[in-house]
């Protein structure tokens, strides 16, 4: 987690706590539980293991103090290395963060969460009205994923509301789904599942049909980099109008 980030769809990067427990198919070769293996965030994975309380909360508050004296709103991905809508974290936690979030209204604020059945029973009861800075992003990375929880994220209040298809493990027929942001990717690491393009052009295909903002960030490989991002020769690094530079 830092002010700055590779990642081509935010600016920066934050945790409030870290640990998580796999609970889908992208959550297979899960980068975080691998790092946490060198790392030793907190003692193991999964459920049951206590999830660490990160010493970072002060960040966020100097990030909103920065972007009050240069004008520009940093995009802010939350969280990288847990779930805001972990069963296995406590409501007081959750609380601050929300509280968090209110008191940083300069920054765009990108909540991604494999858990959006969740999101409504968690949210506070200020949301989300209060929070005007602040979508909502689910992960649903194949067709069966995506039937079982599209539903949930668009019957979701936000200012706005994304899908991130990373790792994109099978094609998806989105319908007349109209998100406001669909980002794609291939999977990176010793392990990696090989990228179906087609897959991507689809889904490339079906944002520009729907009035969709579509963002590829990379064709995956052992590391993200390796195989580049471009699909037919062409980037794709689209944001909708609330995350717009």
């Amino acid at each position: 987690m830092a002010e700055t980030t590779s990642i081509s769809w935010c600016d920066a990067t934050w945790n409030p706590w870290i640990g998580c427990t796999k609970i889908s198919p992208a959550c297979d070769h899960c980068y975080a539980a691998r790092d946490n293996e060198r790392r030793k965030w907190v003692s193991g994975w999964g459920s049951g293991v206590p999830r660490h309380r990160t010493k970072t909360w002060g960040d966020p508050i100097k990030w909103n103090k920065k972007a009050a004296l240069t004008g520009y709103r940093p995009r802010v991905f939350c969280a990288s290395l847990a779930d805001i809508f972990d069963n296995e974290v406590s409501d007081e936690w959750r609380s601050d963060l929300f509280q968090l979030w209110r008191n940083t209204p300069l920054l765009r604020w990108i909540p991604l969460t494999k858990r959006i059945g969740n999101a409504k029973k968690m949210l506070p009861k200020d949301w989300p009205d209060a929070f005007p800075h602040v979508g909502m992003m689910s992960t649903l990375e194949n067709q069966e994923v995506w039937d079982r929880d599209y539903h949930k994220l668009a019957s979701l209040p936000a200012a706005w509301r994304g899908v991130s298809a990373e790792p994109l493990l099978s094609a998806i027929n989105i319908g007349d789904a109209k998100p406001d942001w669909i980002i794609t990717g291939g999977e990176s690491g010793p392990h990696f599942r090989p990228l179906d393009m087609d897959a991507v052009r689809s889904l490339r295909d079906q944002c520009a049909r729907n009035g969709v903002a579509f963002h590829h960030k990379q064709n995956g490989g052992i590391t993200g980099k390796v195989a580049g991002c471009l699909v037919d020769g062409v980037e794709h690094k689209h944001f909708p109008a609330a995350l717009a530079a």
